[in-house]
């Protein structure tokens, strides 16, 4: 892999901050519920199909008291996009080469009144350069407030970009986070974006802000609901819910596509899967 463009490093060297920073807190929040679990951290490197350099990542992965199993990675990657799949990526049509850095995070909460969630957000270049990424929350067992509080956090970080935004992303992610074969959402919503390409400092700004807008809300969900007591009917549900979610990243998730076809870290791309799910 080439070296990195001053916009290139800048938003790699975001991502790993964002990460060292969400990584902190979950260890704060297990230390707070007297558990010692921390993250463990494992570097990958990536082969480019060409045979050259193709950079890597690191894959982080805590498994405790609260956080049942939570992966947060970190990668950064290019080379040349193979074949087909190749038309399939924004400005890659005519040249496969690509670059891309960007963090990824799912938890998987022990207590089943604890939401799962998901947060992406990412930098691709090709023959353009473009922003992609969003949070969305999926509890087995939904509170209005939670997710009432999460779109709120997420509309305002939105709204200092442009008004615009939080309803056309918010569509975006109940559009994209369903599971057609059920015929249900995955779960509660958030917001979803990608292509954001043109005014790359005001992209980036609001990249920054999605991310720290996840920072800010879900940790405070989970010290609001980790001491719930619940049922034995509470912790089935949440296993069936997880069965969906694993459905979904497997059928539908295009990062989860784009990992493996790009010769991504498959346990890194597969960190996503919850740790114990059922099916009825």
């Amino acid at each position: 892999m080439q070296a990195l463009d001053s916009q290139q490093q800048t938003a790699r060297d975001w991502f790993e901050s964002l990460r060292d920073q969400i990584c902190a807190e979950f260890e704060a929040i297990e230390a707070a519920a007297g558990s010692d679990a921390t993250f463990d951290y494992l570097a990958w490197d990536r082969a480019d199909p060409s045979g050259a350099p193709g950079g890597g990542g690191v894959r982080g992965v805590m498994k405790g008291k609260v956080f049942e199993k939570v992966g947060v990675n970190v990668s950064t990657v290019g080379g040349t996009l193979e074949g087909d799949f190749a038309r399939t990526i924004h400005g890659a049509g005519e040249d496969p080469g690509f670059f891309a850095t960007g963090i990824s995070l799912v938890a998987h909460m022990a207590n089943p009144h604890v939401p799962a969630v998901h947060m992406n957000t990412r930098f691709l270049c090709t023959t353009k350069r473009w922003f992609g990424g969003g949070a969305d929350l999926n509890p087995p067992i939904p509170a209005a407030d939670d997710t009432a509080e999460f779109h709120a956090v997420l509309e305002a970080a939105c709204d200092a970009h442009d008004p615009a935004h939080y309803p056309r992303f918010k569509q975006w992610a109940d559009d994209y986070f369903y599971i057609p074969h059920r015929k249900v959402h995955r779960g509660v919503g958030g917001i979803f974006y990608d292509h954001l390409e043109g005014d790359w400092d005001a992209n980036f700004a609001f990249t920054q802000d999605v991310g720290r807008a996840f920072l800010d809300i879900f940790p405070r969900i989970v010290r609001r609901r980790m001491d719930t007591p619940f049922t034995e009917a509470d912790k089935a549900q949440q296993l069936e819910w997880r069965g969906r979610y694993a459905e979904f990243n497997l059928i539908y998730d295009r990062g989860t596509l784009f990992g493996l076809k790009t010769g991504g870290n498959v346990d890194a791309i597969l960190m996503s899967l919850p740790p114990i799910a059922s099916w009825g």
